[in-house]
């Protein structure tokens, strides 16, 4: 379980690495929309996917979606094997 732990520690850096890459030029376009990307990360991934080509953040957006997606697996498979320690 320290494993997933620390995998999962090293998976939500990475996260918050590609979400700081993203706030970057979301800042650059609008003050406004950057400080709502702050305030709420899900709208920062959606906007760094739908502005992907023109701000050249294709493959940010495809490395966040791949932590997203392991950080899932990794939680549920950790869940799965704390509740059958009940």
């Amino acid at each position: 379980m320290a494993i997933a732990s620390i995998l999962l520690v090293l998976l939500g850096l990475g996260s918050l690495v590609c979400w700081i890459l993203v706030l970057i030029p979301l800042f650059k376009e609008n003050v406004g929309l950057g400080i709502l990307g702050i305030i709420c990360g899900i709208f920062t991934f959606v906007w760094g996917w739908v502005k992907a080509k023109e701000k050249d953040l294709t493959t940010v957006m495809i490395v966040w979606t791949v932590l997203i997606i392991l950080s899932l697996i990794v939680n549920f498979a950790f869940l799965g094997a704390r509740m059958s320690q009940f």
